[in-house]
């Protein structure tokens, strides 16, 4: 199989899926471009802010891309590249893209709160508490994982370190720039882009190495970096959304736009032949040597590059508040997921000029799948006549601009999480105390620091237990795409829309996500791992008392009808 036939195949299916079945769920959604967007009715300039959609579909796709779509298909490949393809189309068509899209819909239909807004009205307050849990606890896997890939990143690609910084200070200037200079989007575009691809360069003549500079060991420099990241996401939490968040999140879509562009040339210059099966065993062995069943873990693996639960609290959480028109939801939501696709196609082309067991034995031996995607991508730009120390430097950064852009995105759901939490308390005036708790517990600062203060225990609390919040990442991930859909389907289904659109893949995704933790939560138990097993049975048991509360409201509204 060649390389680019593969690519350019993959891509013209996705596109006509976006004006086929994207078209589709518009028409069943009832799009209305007349109707006003939160943005518009509850204007605020922190959170509310009515955006240009090139802005917001930067801010989107940065923030849903994190490293799911280039991790996951890396990892999944030693079942062969055919059954990782097929997924990510099928999937990101079918259930990705269309879970994405119904999710930033329904958010815009209520004021731009959270999907648990959404699940009040059809399953009351105690589902709604449930799954404020759930998702409270899952962001704080998220950052946790996150923070501690780009700290990882940050130690052997010091320019990396250096160059991300930079951007951060220029994201700065940009927002103050556009939003209080006024100073028109394209022009502030030509002016900054530029800046920002001459930073990539700038981080190689002065990379921040922790290790050289303040003579500390690989350990130590982590932890620094921990640190410093951890108190990034607190400032990206906090300061106004036009100043910091949405800013970095525009400029380094054009970062990350030019290294999918770079792959794509690379990809059709290099015609790389591709040497992986395409189909290996219903039961392979992993990198680990542990034989797994095709199902669940493939679907699980790939993770974001075909459906991520992670993706509908960053559409529920602050690309709904930042809608101009809703004539851009199925561009920003159902466009952005199919983009993600198509970066885990050609992660998966980066590695498929090894055989499986090659790949298998890379991952053994101690390379990471950003590093072999990296490495992959820059052989490819070497026909380009670009260097290949250079293509890599620039791979790598792109990935933890993915990655950092995640970070932030994730740390401001938390925050509104676990506010919205506390926005159920009823605050009586004749119990001032209480009320006073409740205002302080929910408030911006606060809650924040909360959220920064547990996933710094995850992650320096126990270093080696924090290697496995992958694995509980993914599939508490696919879980609440499951759970999100399953809300969906309620609520379609009550306001007699055609539910048809959410109700089989929500049950293919419970089925996918359950099973895979309830099979790592027994391994976890087996093997000693108490962590792991209590955190993944907490979910299993919020996630199954969800099912049976929408079941039972579920069969209330069939008798109702």
């Amino acid at each position: 199989m060649n390389g680019a036939l593969l690519l350019i195949g993959s891509a013209i299916i996705l596109a006509i899926a976006y004006f086929l079945y994207g078209g589709l769920l518009s028409k069943v959604l009832g799009i209305d471009s007349q109707r006003k967007t939160p943005a518009h009715v509850l204007r605020d300039d922190i959170d509310y802010v009515p955006t240009h959609p090139a802005v917001l579909f930067g801010h989107h796709f940065a923030s849903i891309a994190g490293a799911g779509p280039i991790v996951g298909p890396i990892l999944a490949g030693y079942f062969g590249w055919g059954s990782v393809i097929l997924w990510v189309l099928v999937g990101g068509i079918f259930i990705g893209a269309m879970h994405d899209m119904v999710s930033l819909y329904l958010s815009v239909r209520h004021k731009g709160q959270s999907i648990a807004t959404v699940i009040e009205t059809v399953l009351g307050k105690p589902g709604r508490l449930l799954f404020l849990l759930f998702c409270w606890s899952t962001l704080i896997l998220v950052c946790a994982e996150f923070v501690r890939q780009v700290a990882a990143t940050f130690i052997p690609h010091p320019e990396v370190a250096s160059s991300s910084l930079l951007f951060i200070g220029l994201a700065l200037i940009f927002g103050c720039v556009v939003y209080r200079l006024k100073l028109n989007l394209i022009a502030a575009t030509a002016i900054f882009v530029p800046i920002m691809f001459y930073f990539v360069h700038l981080g190689e003549v002065i990379p921040l190495d922790l290790t050289k500079l303040f003579n500390l060991d690989k350990s130590q420099a982590q932890t620094a970096w921990t640190l410093i990241l951890l108190g990034y996401c607190f400032l990206a939490s906090t300061l106004p959304v036009w100043l910091l968040l949405q800013p970095r999140d525009y400029l380094n879509s054009y970062l990350l736009y030019a290294m999918i562009f770079l792959g794509f040339i690379g990809v059709f210059v290099a015609m790389p032949h591709i040497s992986m099966e395409p189909f290996t065993s219903l039961t392979p062995k992993s990198a680990a040597g542990h034989e797994l069943p095709l199902f669940p873990i493939l679907f699980i693996t790939v993770a974001c590059g075909a459906c991520s639960g992670f993706h509908s609290l960053v559409a529920s959480g602050t690309t709904a508040k930042q809608i101009d028109n809703e004539r851009h939801i199925q561009p920003v939501a159902y466009g952005g997921m199919l983009l993600e696709s198509i970066l885990a196609v050609l992660a998966l082309i980066a590695v498929g000029t090894m055989t499986c067991g090659e790949l298998t034995e890379a991952i053994k031996g101690g390379q990471t799948p950003v590093a072999l995607f990296s490495r992959g991508l820059a052989g490819f730009c070497t026909k380009l006549g670009l260097p290949e120390k250079s293509a890599f430097t620039f791979m790598c950064l792109s990935v933890s601009a993915f990655l950092l852009t995640s970070v932030d995105t994730a740390t401001r759901l938390a925050r509104f999480t676990w506010q919205e939490l506390f926005s159920m308390i009823p605050q009586k005036a004749e119990n001032r105390k209480t009320g006073i708790v409740v205002k302080l517990l929910g408030n911006m600062y606060v809650a924040t620091g909360l959220v920064i203060g547990l996933v710094a225990l995850l992650l320096l609390g126990n270093p080696e237990a924090a290697k496995n919040l992958w694995t509980i990442f993914a599939s508490a991930n696919q879980l609440l795409a499951g759970l999100t859909l399953f809300t969906a389907s309620l609520w379609l289904y009550k306001n007699h829309m055609a539910y048809w659109v959410t109700l089989m893949p929500m049950l293919f995704m419970l089925a996918v996500s359950s099973t895979g933790l309830y099979m790592l939560s027994t391994g976890a138990w087996k093997s000693g791992n108490t962590t792991l097993g209590t955190v993944t049975a907490i979910l299993l048991v919020l996630a199954a008392i969800l099912v049976v509360l929408a079941i039972i409201r579920f069969t209330q509204a069939r008798k109702e009808r």
